[in-house]
């Protein structure tokens, strides 16, 4: 028997617009989209890692009550939430290909604490952090 993480969530503000954001842009592929009604599943996979899913789920009930709902895409929007990581072999590289896709980044590549790190957001406001993996660490 296999246990672990199978799927993370974030809010997004729009689905449709995460797809194009995390599947576009950033080379993720899509695992599951099935819907119920208002409600639609969506989860995407990075292509290295077909053991782990990320769930773009729209803050909505049956989760959430509308008040709820809307607080929450607003502090999502703002940033609030903590960052994920995206590890990557060349951090300058990897900035340099997404900047051309339309990514928008908050801080350009650094070189700080033995690695090479930028920063971005989604559409939605969710934070990233990416950082290029350690030769030692690989």
């Amino acid at each position: 028997m296999s246990e672990g993480i199978g799927v993370v969530g974030l809010y997004v503000r729009d689905q449709d617009e995460a797809v194009e954001f995390y599947v576009g842009k950033l080379g993720f592929k899509i695992h599951t989209d099935v819907r119920n009604g208002d409600y639609r599943w969506l989860t995407v996979q990075h292509p290295k890692q077909a053991s782990f899913q990320l769930g773009l789920f729209k803050p909505q009930a049956p989760a959430l009550d509308v008040a709820t709902a809307r607080t929450v895409q607003e502090i999502v929007a703002k940033g609030a939430m903590p960052p994920l990581v995206l590890v990557v072999e060349d951090c300058r590289a990897a900035h340099q290909r997404y900047a051309a896709l339309g990514v928008e980044f908050t801080q350009e590549p650094q070189e700080r604490y033995g690695a090479v790190d930028a920063s971005f957001r989604d559409p939605s406001g969710n934070g990233w952090k990416m950082i290029e993996a350690r030769p030692d660490a690989r």
